[in-house]
C-alpha cells in the first residue's frame, strides 16, 4: 500500500493518545474535576479498506481478552496493582488498539480494583475455612477452592481453570486419606467408629470417641484383673476396685493368722484339745516318735524322758530331751536297740542360753533309715557331761570344740584338748559372758 501510513504506525499513535487521555482522566480524579472526554482520534480510514479495519479490530479485542487473563491471574496470585489497559509496550504488534482502550481505561481501573477486592475477599474465606478444616481433621470433601474460583473474571483462560480443578482434585484427596488413616487408627486402639461426615463438632466428636475407647480399654483391664482374683468370691456382689480386693486380701489373710494364732494358744493352755478347727495339720514323723519314745519307757522307764516333740523349726525332726542322769545311758540304748539303730552320729555341738547350757546331738539310722533329735540341759556354773566318743568315734572332734568355744567338760573323752584357740588362750569365745582377755584382738 503506497502512499498509505503503515498500520503498526497509526497503532503506535493511537496508543500514545489512549496513554494521554487516560493519564489526563486520572490526574482530573485525584484532583476531583471531573475528567473532559476526548474523543479519539480518528485514524484516517481513507488510506485502508475495510478488511484493514476488521483486523484491527479483531486484534485489539485479543489483546484486551490477554490482558484480562493476564490481571485476573496476577490478582489470583497476590499482585492487586492497577495496571492502566494501555500501558503495554506499543512497539508490539499484540498491544491495545485505541478503538477499546481510550474510551474505557477509566471503567478498566474500577474494574480491576472491584475484582482485586473481590479475590483478596475470596482467599481470605478460603484460608479461613483452610485452617478450620486443618483444625477439625480435614476428614470431609472441603468446598473452600469453589469460593476462590467464583469471583474470577470471565475471561480467564481454561488453562488456569484446569489448574484450580487439580488443586481442589489433590486436596480433596489429602483428606480423604487423612480421614481413612484416623478411622483406622481409632480402629486399631479399639474406639468406635468415626463419623464419616466432619461438621464443626468434628473435634467435640473424635475427643468424645477417643474417651470412649480410653473408658473401654480400662473396663477390659480391670474386668481382667477381677476375673483373675475374684475366683472365690461371690457371683452376685458388685466387683470392688483394685485397690480394695487387695486390701480385702490382706485383711483376710491377717484375720486367718490371727484365729490360728488364738487355736494355738487355747490348745496350749487347755492341752491340746479344742473345738476350733486348728490350722496345722499332724507332722509326718508323729508316728516316728511316739514309736521312739514307747520303745524308751518300756525298756527304760517313764522317768528317762523329759520332753519329747516335733522340732517344726528343724524339719519336722523327732526330738528327745533327756534328763541328765539318764544320758550316756539312752545314748547306748538308741545305738544299740534292734528297734532303733541310730549307728550314725552325725552332729554335736553345745549352746550357752545364759540361765544353762545344752548340748544337742542328731543320730541317724541307716537300717531304718530314720533320724532323731537328743538334747541335755547342763549347768552353767560347771559344764560337765558324759563323753560319747566311745560310743560313736564321730563324737571326738565335736566334742573337743565344743570344749574350746564353750567350756563344756566332757568325762570320759580319751583326748580332750583345745581344738582350734590353744591351751593358752583365756576364755570361751561362744559363751555370753566372754570378754576377751587382749583387747586388741
Amino acid at each position: 500500500m503506497s502512499g498509505e501510513k503503515d498500520l503498526d504506525q497509526l497503532k503506535r499513535e493511537a496508543a500514545e493518545k489512549a496513554k494521554a487521555a487516560a493519564l489526563a482522566k486520572r490526574q482530573a480524579k485525584a484532583s476531583g474535576e471531573a475528567p473532559k472526554e476526548e474523543k479519539p482520534a480518528e485514524t484516517p480510514t481513507t488510506a485502508t479498506s475495510g478488511d484493514d479495519t476488521d483486523l484491527a479490530k479483531k486484534k485489539a479485542a485479543a489483546a484486551a481478552k490477554a490482558k484480562a487473563a493476564a490481571l485476573a491471574k496476577k490478582q489470583r496470585e497476590g499482585i492487586t496493582e492497577e495496571v492502566a489497559p494501555a500501558e503495554s509496550a506499543p512497539p508490539t504488534e499484540s498491544a491495545p488498539p485505541t478503538e477499546s482502550a481510550a474510551p474505557t481505561s477509566g471503567d478498566a481501573d474500577d474494574l480491576a480494583k472491584k475484582k482485586a477486592a473481590a479475590v483478596a475477599k475470596a482467599k481470605a474465606a478460603a484460608a479461613a475455612k483452610r485452617k478450620a478444616m486443618e483444625l477439625a481433621g480435614g476428614n470431609s470433601e472441603a468446598s473452600v477452592q469453589d469460593t476462590a474460583a467464583a469471583p474470577e473474571a470471565p475471561t480467564a483462560e481454561a488453562n488456569d481453570n484446569d489448574d484450580l480443578a487439580k488443586k481442589k482434585a489433590a486436596a480433596v484427596a489429602k483428606a480423604k486419606a487423612a480421614a481413612a488413616a484416623k478411622k483406622k487408627a481409632m480402629e486399631m486402639a479399639g474406639g468406635t467408629a468415626a463419623p464419616t461426615e466432619a461438621t464443626g463438632d468434628d473435634a467435640k466428636a473424635k475427643a468424645a470417641a477417643a474417651a470412649k475407647a480410653k473408658a473401654a480399654a480400662a473396663a477390659k483391664a480391670k474386668a481382667a484383673a477381677l476375673a483373675k482374683q475374684g475366683a472365690g468370691t461371690d457371683a452376685g456382689t458388685a466387683a470392688p476396685a483394685g485397690d480394695d480386693e487387695k486390701a480385702k486380701a490382706i485383711a483376710a489373710a491377717k484375720a486367718k493368722a490371727k484365729a490360728a494364732a488364738a487355736a494355738k494358744a487355747k490348745a496350749a493352755v487347755s492341752g491340746g484339745d479344742t473345738s476350733a478347727p486348728t490350722a496345722e495339720t499332724k507332722s509326718a514323723n508323729q508316728p516316728f516318735l511316739d514309736k521312739y519314745v514307747k520303745v524308751i519307757e518300756e525298756n527304760l522307764g517313764p522317768d528317762v524322758l523329759e520332753d519329747s516333740y516335733i522340732n517344726k523349726l528343724s524339719k519336722d525332726v523327732p526330738t528327745l530331751v533327756v534328763k541328765r542322769e539318764s544320758y550316756f545311758k539312752l545314748a547306748q540304748f538308741l545305738k544299740y536297740n534292734e528297734l532303733l539303730g541310730f549307728d550314725y552320729l552325725s552332729e554335736l555341738h553345745g549352746t550357752d542360753f545364759e540361765t544353762h547350757m545344752e548340748v544337742y546331738v542328731h543320730f541317724y539310722s541307716y537300717k531304718n533309715r530314720q533320724s532323731v533329735a537328743f538334747k541335755v540341759k547342763i549347768d552353767r556354773d560347771e559344764p560337765t557331761i558324759e563323753s560319747l566318743q566311745p560310743i560313736w568315734a564321730g563324737a571326738d572332734w565335736p566334742e573337743c570344740e565344743a570344749y574350746d568355744l564353750l567350756g563344756i567338760k566332757f568325762t570320759g573323752h580319751p583326748n580332750l584338748y583345745r581344738i582350734m584357740l590353744g591351751e593358752d588362750w583365756v576364755g570361751h569365745p561362744l559363751r555370753k559372758d566372754y570378754e576377751p582377755y587382749d583387747v586388741e584382738v
